[in-house]
C-alpha cells in the first residue's frame, strides 16, 4: 500500500524531503504545505537582489507549484498554513491564509520542515514600516522596493551574522550609507578574533559604518539609538540579529523539544513520534567535534537530513556523521571560509588545542593575480586531530576549508594533511599547497621544533618593552614598522649575533612568518634557546590592530601600517 506523505515546509529541507520521496516511491501522495507564497526559493541569494547582481526578484524563486506537480506528481500548496497536529489521528489541521478556509488532511507519515524564524527584539520602534527582516523573497523584494520608492540613503543593519554582512555588503553596493551594528566584540562568530580583524578592515575600507560592542536601544523615524547612546541617521533598518528556530507547531503536538530549544530527533531525524520527522533549521543536531547537541541553519545540511528522512521511511539506512559547520562569505573583495572548532568553541567544549596562522600566496608569486591567504589551522594537543580552519583571501579560501572538512570527517590528522597530494599549476596554487603548510607548521609546533606567539600578544610585548627583532630588510622595516623594534635583516643575522640577547626572551618577525621562522630555527642551532617566532608577523600584527586603532583612537605600535 503507498505511503501518503505530508510535509510541513518548502525550501531546502521540505522540497528535498518531497523529491526524495517520489523517486523511491512513484506511487506516493505527497502534499506540501507551505504559509508562505512561494515552496521553493534561494534562501541564501536573498541579499544578492539589493545590489543588482539578480536583477529580478522572481529569479531566486526556484520552482513554483505548478512545475512540482508536472515534474514529480508533488501537490505543492503555497499560502496554505499547518496549524495543528493531532497525533492521535494522524491528521494536520490546514488554513488556506487567502481564503480563510480550514480544512484537514491525514497521514502516513509527516515531515516537519519549518525553518527558523528572525528574531525580533521588543524595543521602541521595531515594528515601524521603515523596519524590515529578511526571511524569503517577499521579504527581500519589499525592503529593496522601500530603499528605493522612499529615496532612502541610510540604511542600519542590525546584526553581523551572515544574513547582516550580506545585506550590507550589497546595500553598500547599491550606493547607500550603511551601517553595520553588533552586539559582540565581532562580527561573523565562525571566525576567531584575530582572523575576524581582516573582514572588519575590509567593511571598513569600503564605506560601511561598523559599530561593535554595542546593540540597538530603539529605532526612531529616521534614525537609530544604540545602547552607547549614539544616535545615527537611517530611514531604514533591517533587523539580522539571528533567527530562533520554528517549534510552536511541534511544542502543540506534544513532540520532544532539545536541551538547544529546537526539535529533538534522533539519528534517522525521527522525532519522538515514530510517524514524525524533522529536518532544517527547526531541530537539533549533534556535532561531531564538541559531541554535544547544536543549531546549525545552513541548507547543504538541511538537504542531507531531508533525504535521509526519506530513506528511512523506506527502509534504506542512514549514516549520521553529525555536523561540522563548514560555511563560506564573500566580504567585497574578500572571500572567507570556516570549518569545524574555533579556538573559543575548542575552550568552550574543554578540549585542549593549538593552532596554526601562516600567511602563504594562494598562487605562485609569479601570476599576476597571486594574493596573500589568512589561514588558521585549529588542532588538538597532543593527539594532532584536525579540529577546525579558517581562511581569509581573494583566492579560493572555500577550496581549502573543503579539503579540511573532508580531513575532520575522515578523523584526520596532522600528518595525514602533511601527506595529502593536491593538484598543483601555478595558477590554481603552489606545489606546497597552504592546508600541507599548515600541517607542516603545525607538526613542528607540536613536536617543539620551535615556540611561536600569536599576533594578539604582540600589544602587550610592545607596552612591557620586550626584545622584538624585525628581519624584514631595511627598506620594509623604514616602510613600517613596530615601534621598538629593531631591524636586523635576514640577509644580515648571522653577522649580527651579538646584537641579539641570550638572557631575555626574543621575538622575531618578519613580514608573514616563513623568514623569522627560518631566523628562529637557525638562532637555536647557534645556542640561542629563548627565542620566539611572532605567528602572522608584521602583516598580520597591522591587520589585527587596524580597526581597534580606527574605531578607538587608542595609541598605534606600529610606525605605520603596511598591508602588502
Amino acid at each position: 500500500m503507498s505511503k501518503k506523505v505530508l510535509i510541513v515546509g518548502g525550501v531546502a529541507g521540505g522540497a528535498s524531503a518531497a523529491a526524495r520521496v517520489r523517486r523511491l516511491d512513484e506511487n506516493a501522495q505527497i502534499i506540501m504545505f507551505e504559509k508562505g507564497p512561494h515552496v521553493s526559493f534561494s534562501n541564501c541569494a536573498l541579499p544578492y537582489h539589493l545590489s543588482g547582481i539578480i536583477e529580478n526578484s522572481d529569479s531566486l524563486v526556484l520552482m513554483q507549484p505548478e512545475t512540482f506537480k508536472k515534474r514529480f506528481n508533488i501537490d505543492a500548496r503555497v499560502n496554505n498554513e499547518v496549524v495543528k497536529i493531532h497525533r492521535d489521528k494522524k491528521i494536520v489541521t490546514v488554513k488556506n491564509l487567502l481564503t480563510g478556509e480550514i480544512y484537514e488532511e491525514s497521514y502516513d507519515k509527516l515531515v516537519l520542515s519549518p525553518g527558523a524564524s528572525p528574531i525580533v527584539p521588543n524595543l521602541e520602534g521595531v515594528t515601524a514600516d521603515h523596519v524590515f527582516t529578511v526571511r524569503n523573497v517577499v521579504d527581500i523584494a519589499n525592503l529593496n522596493n522601500y530603499v528605493k520608492q522612499e529615496h532612502v540613503k541610510d540604511v542600519a543593519v542590525i546584526g553581523g551574522g551572515f544574513i547582516g554582512v550580506e545585506v550590507a555588503e550589497n546595500l553598500r553596493m547599491a550606493g547607500l550609507n550603511v551601517l553595520l551594528v553588533e552586539f559582540a566584540g565581532q562580527i561573523l562568530a565562525p571566525f576567531d578574533y584575530d582572523m575576524v580583524q581582516i573582514l572588519h578592515k575590509e567593511m571598513l575600507d569600503k564605506g560601511i559604518q561598523l559599530i561593535v560592542n554595542d546593540g540597538l536601544a530603539r529605532v526612531g523615524q529616521d534614525y537609530i539609538e544604540t545602547q552607547s547612546g549614539k544616535k545615527i541617521a537611517a530611514q531604514a533598518v533591517v533587523l539580522a540579529i539571528g533567527v530562533r528556530p520554528e517549534t510552536a507547531l511541534a511544542k502543540d503536538a506534544g513532540l520532544e523539544i532539545g536541551e538547544t530549544g529546537a526539535i529533538k530527533v534522533d539519528h534517522n531525524y525521527q522525532t519522538s513520534d515514530k510517524d514524525i520527522y524533522a529536518v532544517g533549521d527547526a531541530i537539533e543536531v549533534y556535532h561531531r567535534l564538541t559531541h554535544k547537541p547544536a543549531r546549525l541553519a545552513l541548507a547543504g545540511p538541511a538537504q542531507r537530513q531531508a533525504r535521509a528522512a526519506a530513506d528511512h521511511m523506506y527502509g534504506i539506512p542512514n549514516r549520521n556523521n553529525g555536523v561540522i559547520g563548514s560555511s563560506c562569505v564573500k566580504v567585497f573583495d574578500l572571500n572567507a571560509a570556516s570549518t569545524g572548532l574555533n579556538e573559543k568553541q575548542a575552550q568552550t567544549a574543554g578540549i585542549q588545542y593549538d593552532s596554526v596562522y601562516i600567511i602563504p600566496s594562494d598562487k605562485v608569486g609569479l601570476m599576476p593575480d597571486s594574493n596573500p591567504m589568512h589561514f588558521k589551522l585549529i588542532y588538538e594537543y597532543p593527539t594532532g586531530k584536525i579540529l577546525g580552519a579558517q581562511g581569509i583571501g581573494k583566492g579560493n579560501v572555500d577550496k581549502r576549508i573543503d579539503i579540511i572538512a573532508s580531513m575532520i570527517l575522515m578523523g584526520a590528522t596532522l600528518e595525514d594533511l602533511k601527506e595529502l597530494e593536491l593538484c598543483y599549476s601555478p595558477v590554481f596554487g603552489t606545489a606546497r599547497d597552504v592546508v600541507n603548510m599548515a600541517a607542516l607548521v603545525g607538526l613542528n609546533l607540536l613536536n617543539g621544533v620551535y615556540k611561536q606567539v600569536p599576533v594578539t600578544k604582540v600589544r602587550e610585548l610592545v607596552e612591557n618593552e620586550a626584545c622584538i627583532i624585525d628581519v624584514r630588510e631595511k627598506r620594509e622595516y623604514e616602510n613600517g614598522h613596530l615601534v621598538n623594534a629593531v631591524n636586523i635583516p635576514f640577509s644580515e643575522f648571522r653577522q649580527r649575533l651579538d646584537e641579539i640577547p641570550k638572557d631575555r626572551p626574543v621575538y622575531i618577525h618578519c613580514r608573514s612568518g616563513q623568514r623569522s621562522y627560518n631566523v628562529v630555527v637557525a638562532l637555536q642551532q647557534l645556542g640561542f634557546d629563548n627565542v620566539y617566532n611572532v605567528s602572522g608577523s608584521f602583516l598580520g600584527i597591522c591587520l589585527y590592530e587596524y580597526f581597534n586603532d580606527v574605531t578607538t583612537g587608542r595609541e598605534k605600535i606600529v610606525t605605520k601600517y603596511n598591508f602588502r
